[in-house]
């Protein structure tokens, strides 16, 4: 579920059009004492200038206006915060790859839309490659050197619409929590979760619409908690998978619990490079995830599925106690080459409609031996519209006292939920901020 050619082709069209950043480093001064608060314009006349200006501990804070500009935070435990979330806007212009861009531990992103990237809204990395935005892998890791890990972060409430390829990135990180947020407008996912283990990441009380999908996690195992999210009016609601082009392969051990995943069928998003539409969740080579009290609802062909990968089966999946409504499929299990799966099992949930028919009884869990599989018509997917014609989001709910509280400060390994603590979500989930609206 990649659209890194049309990465490669945007990236290579930035970096043609841009040269350099908007503005860099030695402008604006610093307020003397330590964890101050630098403010954009009055202190530095750009982000990136109050950003270079920031020590750790230091809040940089902005004030409503759109800036044309790059932002890139390398230095720990800095804080980036929008008076407006709304009002402050770093819009790309379609000539630059990432609106931000973090490659250090315990920064918190907070209070600010980013939009008009030709790759990323925000990008949270402990890769060097990544951070690149290379234009001929798209960012990924795909070289020999060891995985190096961004230790610690936090994105809340941040607005990230109409970017090339992923809304809100994190990729070779862990200890972070993404909340609060809105994504819409992403070619290939509006959050995205890579190449972690463990994880140790937190994606709760988010918005993702108008996305080819809503929620990616490739080779993201271990600790990997998706929960109380809108995953509603996308073409695919959620993915877990197993990716070759990424590392720490496979993957494994995410919860999802509590998330309305809802009506992924919407035809005025952007196309997925492989067509995916109307499906809810799915699974594509992952393993032992557990999939519990989630509201899976109107996806036109399926509500979820597991599927293998050509070379990496999906084993020990667990889907628990969900409630499946007005799914033209509710779940089904496909194995279409001779890579499959076993173990994978359904306990409690409140559905109807399975392929084969008889999946909740011959997989009941706990289940062993191979997985059953089966196959079932699918509807054609309508052509989508370029990312940058996606609608634009409504107001989104500001951080809790955006311009008076202090730095925050990022914890070094975030607060896990207990999935048994997790309730079944009504409907009309984070309805009030959403565009579209399911029954």
């Amino acid at each position: 579920m990649r659209r890194r050619g049309l990465a490669a082709v945007l990236a290579v069209l930035a970096l043609a059009s841009c040269g350099s950043e908007d503005s860099g480093p030695g402008t604006g001064s610093r307020p003397p004492g330590t964890q101050v608060t630098i403010r954009v314009p009055a202190d530095a006349p750009t982000i990136a200038a109050g950003v270079s200006l920031a020590q750790p501990g230091d809040l940089v804070l902005v004030a409503p206006g759109v800036y044309h500009e790059s932002v890139k935070v390398d230095t720990e435990r800095v804080t980036l915060r929008g008076e407006s979330r709304d009002g402050v806007v770093i819009d790309g212009q379609l000539r630059r790859p990432n609106g931000i861009v973090v490659t250090a531990s315990g920064v918190a992103v907070q209070n600010l839309t980013v939009r008009n990237n030709t790759q990323n809204g925000v990008l949270v990395t402990g890769s060097a490659t990544a951070a690149a935005g290379s234009p001929g892998q798209g960012g990924y890791d795909t070289g020999d050197e060891p995985v190096a890990f961004l230790k610690s972060f936090l994105v809340s409430h941040v607005t990230a619409t109409r970017n090339g390829l992923y809304g809100i990135y994190a990729f070779s990180a862990q200890n972070g929590v993404i909340e609060h947020s809105y994504a819409s407008g992403s070619p290939d996912s509006g959050i995205y979760v890579g190449q972690c283990k463990p994880c140790r990441i937190v994606v709760r009380d988010n918005i993702a619409e108008l996305n080819a999908v809503g929620y990616e996690g490739t080779n993201a195992s271990g600790e990997m908690y998706v929960v109380g999210n809108r995953f509603a009016g996308n073409r695919v609601g959620l993915t877990t998978s197993s990716d070759h082009q990424e590392k720490l392969l496979p993957q494994q051990d995410a919860t999802i619990a509590g998330n309305l995943v809802a009506g992924n069928q919407q035809t005025p998003t952007p196309e997925q490079a492989d067509g995916g539409w109307g499906i809810g969740i799915g699974v594509d080579g992952g393993s032992s995830n557990l999939f519990v009290r989630n509201r899976i609802a109107d996806n036109v062909t399926a509500g979820l599925v597991i599927t293998a990968t050509s070379d990496i089966p999906a084993n020990g999946n667990q889907v628990v106690a969900n409630t499946f409504t007005t799914n033209t499929l509710d779940a089904g299990w496909t194995f279409p080459t001779a890579t499959r799966g076993e173990g994978n099992c359904l306990q409690g949930n409140d559905i109807t409609t399975t392929a084969p028919a008889d999946l909740a009884v011959s997989a009941a869990c706990p289940a062993t031996g191979a997985s059953p599989s089966a196959t079932w018509t699918r509807p054609k997917p309508p052509p989508g519209i370029p990312f940058t014609d996606v609608a634009a989001p409504p107001a989104q709910p500001q951080f809790p006292n955006a311009t008076t509280a202090g730095p925050t400060v990022v914890p070094e390994f975030p607060e896990l939920p207990n999935p048994a603590n997790i309730p079944l979500p009504a409907a009309s989930l984070l309805a009030d901020y959403a565009l579209i609206h399911t029954t």
